[in-house]
């Protein structure tokens, strides 16, 4: 059993041999540990400092792409490397490390296929209280976005068995955590949290740059990602507003007909047909996007069956001959 532990890094030079020399060099249930650096276009020493301490695999992205872009490339490159589970950190020295081993254990005990480390955001100190009520808020609508019992949401440190990773498509370009959540829900992925505990804070977050912004890109984020595996609700939930709005003042003007004051309301009979007519054709994208969602279902599917060929041919080949 390899286990393949991945830390994105942007301008990390100064935090990653502290984050590396606090990883396990061993661990129950696994034969073989390695660690693999994503450099995210740093522009310091992230790629000198990684090869000194003896990390084994670096990936270089040739330009900043962001956390997202750093993610997936990690797990295709941990992939390759024949990885059995692939542990995520951030370089930062975040997460405690001690905890990896609880984090990979319902893998192990074939439990789930993705585990996620709940650092318990709603009496986390080193979050101001605002920041903690967003972390609540935010965990709870992709719990209902995903249907699946979300305490943290946002919590980077996380396990992937190998067939999680061949499913995990991340189309996002700022964050991969809230995505990943909502696609694991709707592929059925078997998902688990458990505790796990943090260092204090080394520097300020990069992904959180001020409230505004963190509340912008993760909420485009979780429509963009809802709406794409559940196209069908979420058009028919604005459908059913336009068409109740308009039912309503269809059956106002109907009430002012019968008394005769009819001529006074056109106004509201020409509002009803148009969101009479705008509901109608709402529901009607959300039965075309649903169509287009089984494609997508279809696509997602090769793509899986491509990556596992690819992946087997490469293991193949990496395997001694005798």
């Amino acid at each position: 059993m390899k286990l393949i532990i991945q830390i994105p890094c942007f301008n990390e030079a100064d935090n990653l041999p502290h984050t590396v020399a606090a990883l396990p060099r061993q661990l129950d249930g696994i034969d073989r540990i390695e660690y693999l650096v994503i450099d995210d276009g740093s522009t310091d020493a992230t790629v000198t400092v990684a090869r000194q301490i003896g990390v084994q695999h670096i990936v270089q992205l040739t330009a900043h792409s962001g956390l997202a872009a750093g993610f997936a490339a990690g797990l295709e490159a941990a992939l390759l490397q024949g990885a059995d589970i692939v542990v995520n950190t951030d370089a930062d020295n975040q997460y405690q490390a001690e905890d990896i081993q609880r984090l990979i254990e319902p893998i192990l005990a074939g439990r789930a296929d993705l585990v996620v480390g709940d650092r318990g955001v709603a009496s986390l100190v080193s979050f101001s209280p605002v920041k903690r009520q967003l972390q609540r808020l935010g965990s709870w609508v992709i719990g209902r976005a995903s249907g699946v019992t979300t305490p943290d949401a946002t919590s980077g440190f996380r396990a992937l068995s190998r067939e999680a990773a061949l499913r995990t498509l991340v189309l996002s370009d700022y964050s991969y955590t809230l995505e990943t959540l909502i696609q694991a829900g709707a592929s059925h992925i078997a998902v688990e949290y458990v505790p796990v505990r943090t260092n204090p804070q080394t520097r300020p977050s990069r992904l959180m740059r001020s409230i505004p912004h963190y509340l912008a890109h993760s909420g485009a984020t979780i429509i963009r990602a809802y709406t794409m595996y559940r196209p069908l609700r979420v058009f028919s939930s604005l459908s059913l507003v336009f068409l109740v709005v308009g039912l309503l003042l269809s059956l106002r003007f109907v009430y002012f007909f019968l008394l005769g004051q009819g001529n006074g309301h056109i106004q509201s009979l020409i509002l009803a047909a148009v969101l009479l007519i705008v509901g109608f054709q709402t529901f009607l994208i959300g039965l075309v996007a649903d169509l287009i969602g089984f494609n997508r279902k279809i696509l997602e599917d090769l793509t899986y069956r491509i990556r596992r060929i690819e992946l087997d041919r490469n293991l193949q080949d990496r395997t001694p001959r005798q």
